[in-house]
């Protein structure tokens, strides 16, 4: 009777356990391997998802939102180019007496609107008449000798003085007309009557010239040829000018500022005794970046927005491009200075461009030299969708000028 071997000893040196069984068909191995609960892989009910960072979206829109920005400031540089910093700009002059004396009265006050030929102040006339009554009796003594009326070649040499003054204000004022007229600031009868005026005044000097040639004749030869005559009525010409000057008028229609003469001061010649503007001939100067200028051109459609008008966009067009601007560089030992870098970036230069508005617009009078202006430049034309946005981006801004 045969006996069963005994199992080996799990002693030291025993045989290794016995080899795990064959895996079979259909993964019977794996179906001996640990499976979690359930309550490990799957979520318990009721319990809500893990929030989303929204770093990646805030950050997505942002960038969408700057290439749109700079997009849109490309295209606005070229095609419907803005600037804020423009202000109104008008012909300002130092009205300055020919002649010196003590101002004796001032017909005007500060702020004042006037019309040409409006007296603004007068000299004391006293030393200036002395002075015509002086030359008077130098022309009778001259003519003493002479078969002659001094009185009537005194009159006749006022009169061609007469003439001759109202000639220079009207040939001053006709230029100036006409100027205006050539940018279409007035209207052509203004320039007409202007021509016109010019011409009567030409006319009224001819004739006073020749009244006084009436009267040299009377003198005879001797009379006309006579130096002492000729040194004389100089003498009265020029003091009846002088009584002239003694009253400054305005040279143009305009308004008086900065007015600082009082009765008693002494106004010498040439030097500035008050302020006047020109409301005749206002434009507005804009400055924009030289990048801005690739594609403006004289002609070019502007929409021009006042502070002092809010809730209005005036119509103009581009009247010229500066030339030239001050770099600011200083010079020593007649060589130009190396200006030091203080700042990370070179700040854009800007040019003035001359605007005005056009001619059936009349200027707002509440707009005065020096006002603030806004204006957008149609480079190319007003019929785009470039125009289109940058006109409703105007007409928005003007409406927000009502509160800043």
């Amino acid at each position: 009777m045969s006996q069963t071997p005994a199992p080996p000893s799990g002693g030291r040196g025993g045989a290794q356990p016995p080899a795990p069984p064959p895996a079979h068909a259909g993964g019977a191995a794996a179906a001996t391997e640990p499976t979690p609960p359930a309550a490990e892989t799957a979520p318990a009910p009721g319990s809500a998802p893990a929030p989303r960072n929204p770093a990646k979206k805030v950050a997505l829109l942002v960038l969408v939102l700057l290439v749109v920005l700079t997009g849109w400031y490309v295209l606005t540089d070229r095609h419907a180019p803005y600037t804020s910093r423009g202000t109104v700009s008008t012909y300002v002059t130092q009205i300055t007496p020919r002649v010196g004396g003590q101002v004796e009265q001032v017909f005007v006050h500060d702020n004042q609107a006037v019309a040409r030929g409006t007296p603004l102040f007068a000299l004391d006339p006293r030393p200036f008449e002395l002075a015509v009554h002086q030359a008077e009796a130098a022309l009778a003594q001259a003519t003493q000798g002479i078969d002659a009326s001094s009185a009537g070649l005194a009159a006749s040499q006022a009169e061609v003085v007469r003439a001759r003054a109202h000639l220079d204000n009207t040939r001053t004022a006709t230029a100036r007309t006409l100027a205006l007229a050539g940018q279409q600031l007035v209207s052509r009868a203004d320039a007409d009557n202007a021509r016109a005026s010019l011409r009567t005044a030409q006319a009224q000097l001819e004739a006073a010239q020749a009244g006084l040639r009436s009267a040299e004749l009377q003198l005879g030869s001797g009379g006309i040829d006579n130096p002492q005559i000729r040194s004389a009525r100089l003498q009265l010409e020029q003091a009846q000018l002088n009584l002239l000057y003694a009253t400054v008028e305005a040279p143009r229609d305009g308004r008086v500022t900065n007015l600082q003469l009082a009765v008693g001061q002494y106004a010498a010649p040439g030097s500035p005794a008050l302020t006047f503007v020109d409301t005749g001939g206002a434009w507005v100067t804009a400055d924009l970046r030289e990048n801005q200028l690739g594609n403006i051109a004289p002609g070019d459609r502007v929409g021009i927005l006042f502070d002092a008008v809010p809730g209005t966009i005036f119509q103009g067009q581009v009247h010229s491009i500066a030339g030239a601007i001050d770099p600011g560089r200083a010079s020593a030992g007649g060589l130009l200075q190396n200006a030091p870098e203080t700042r990370w970036f070179e700040p854009a230069r800007r040019f003035p461009v001359r605007v005005e508005l056009d001619p059936e617009q009349e200027w707002p009078s509440q707009v005065h030299a020096g006002a603030k202006v806004s204006v957008v430049v149609y480079t190319s034309g007003t019929d785009n969708p470039v125009a289109w946005i940058a006109r409703g981006l105007h007409r928005a801004q003007s409406i927000a000028s009502y509160l800043y």
